[in-house]
């Protein structure tokens, strides 16, 4: 489980373009689970090409430097995960990595090259690209999709960040989900990456407060 880790240049640049663009945003709100959090991350703000270049760049870089195995086939979950998983198929063949890159339609297609899956063949050593594991519900389905391909593997999950909160037990999903599947989850972001960042640029004081305020009462043990 991931903790404490070095800002590197990659994840500055997407805290601070999430910052800048309002993905990344500090105030009060209210989650699913009925917690008020004084921080949000709205993935579906990720939608301009420079914001979309630092997310890329990020997890590339998650990809070739964590706990995450050498990997053949990014798939990406409906939604969300499609464009995420894309981007960084991209972004890696620039880098000189060539992968393949496959998603599922949340609803089986009956004409032309039909069925669920589209991509590339689920083949090899797979990785689950994401946004947030909240109640795990959406990647427990990703995972069964990938069990269901008697060729693939599921090696490894990237998200874009781990809240590194407890559930309804003392784990978190990301914890639980690392152990029933025995596979490594790494975020861009977790809770602890966000706090260093604040403060290292200072002025964020109060939000500092609030957040490990949060954390305390709701944080998982690191």
């Amino acid at each position: 489980m991931s903790a404490a880790r070095e800002l590197n240049q990659e994840k500055i640049a997407f805290i601070e373009a999430a910052i800048e663009h309002g993905v990344l945003l500090f105030g009060e709100f209210t989650l699913k689970s009925g917690r008020k959090s004084p921080y949000f991350f709205n993935a579906g703000l990720l939608y301009t090409g420079s914001l979309l270049s630092s997310t890329s760049k990020a997890y590339a870089k998650i990809l070739t430097s964590s706990r995450i195995p050498e990997f053949d086939v990014l798939f990406g979950p409906a939604y969300k995960g499609i464009a995420l998983a894309a981007i960084t198929a991209v972004d890696l063949s620039r880098a000189g990595r060539e992968v393949g890159f496959a998603y599922n339609r949340k609803e089986k297609k009956d004409h032309g090259e039909g069925g669920v899956l589209v991509g590339s063949p689920l083949r090899g050593r797979i990785v689950i690209i994401d946004d947030v594991l909240t109640r795990g519900t959406a990647i427990r389905e990703a995972i069964e999709i990938i069990k269901s391909q008697p060729e693939a593997t599921l090696v490894g999950v990237v998200q874009l960040v781990d809240r590194q909160e407890r559930g309804t037990g003392e784990k978190s999903t990301v914890q639980e989900v690392e152990e029933e599947f025995g596979v490594p989850i790494e975020p861009i972001l977790n809770l602890q990456d966000i706090i260093a960042y604040l403060e290292k640029k200072g002025g964020y004081t109060k939000e500092l407060e609030d957040i490990k305020e949060y954390r305390k009462n709701y944080g998982i043990e690191l």
